[in-house]
């Protein structure tokens, strides 16, 4: 394959996954690993809804898109990139936790009093890979689970929980393994508990997309950026 084929494909995979929120940083930034002599840190950037609920969405990003600007608590930034997962290994021999976090491409700082119209978008384009799981809540809400699978450059994939409401929902309970979907949503925190080994309350923080707009796709129509 030539170099440009190559870096052709490689812009076509990312453009199946796009991210982009506008929120306030909320702590410190953290160092999380180094890679190639590039290093990368963690922080949580609380985004608005059109509701008072605020989603507390984790954020990773490079010593190279920062240099030169101060991010700090309060600090108000709009940020591109990619939603990504990867496993998390339980220290105790347990099972494997899947981590997702928004990979940042860019940031740039903006003010309190610009406005964003939009300031939590996601588009996906990947496959089912777990049955959808389609079920009401107790007041009579219809909801599906989904795990998408998205293709990422050099044969790695990000697994991506979904759920989908009404319409939307009923229309997953149609969808199988393998079919590829193309969505349209919003990454959203929520917190869940759970009893731990000892019998304690253990509260944690679960990420996922809800979908606003999909459509199933031919799987080889060809990817768009």
């Amino acid at each position: 394959m030539m170099e440009g084929e190559s870096k052709q494909m490689a812009g076509n995979i990312l453009g199946n996954n796009m991210v982009n929120v506008t929120g306030k940083i909320v702590n410190d930034l953290e160092f999380s690993h180094e890679l190639y002599g590039e290093q990368f840190y963690n922080f949580i950037l609380e985004v608005p809804r059109l509701s008072d609920v605020k989603d507390m969405l984790p954020i990773t990003i490079s010593n190279r898109l920062f240099e030169g600007i101060n991010l700090g608590p309060g600090t108000r930034v709009k940020i591109d990139g990619q939603l990504r997962s990867y496993n998390r290994q339980s220290p105790n021999g347990g099972k494997n936790r899947l981590i997702l976090t928004i990979f940042a491409r860019d940031i740039m700082v903006v003010s309190d009093d610009e406005y964003i119209k939009n300031p939590n978008e996601i588009f996906l384009d990947g496959f089912i890979c777990k049955d959808p799981v389609y079920r009401t809540t107790p007041f009579g809400r219809e909801i599906s689970d989904l795990l998408i699978a998205v293709n990422r450059p050099y044969s790695k994939s990000d697994y991506i929980p979904v759920i989908a409401w009404g319409r939307n929902a009923r229309f997953c309970e149609k969808l199988k393994v393998g079919d590829r979907i193309k969505l349209w949503g919003r990454v959203q925190s929520r917190e869940y508990q759970k009893r731990g080994e000892n019998n304690e309350i253990i509260t944690r923080t679960a990420y996922e997309v809800s979908i606003t707009k999909m459509e199933k796709a031919n799987k080889d129509e060809l990817i768009s950026t």
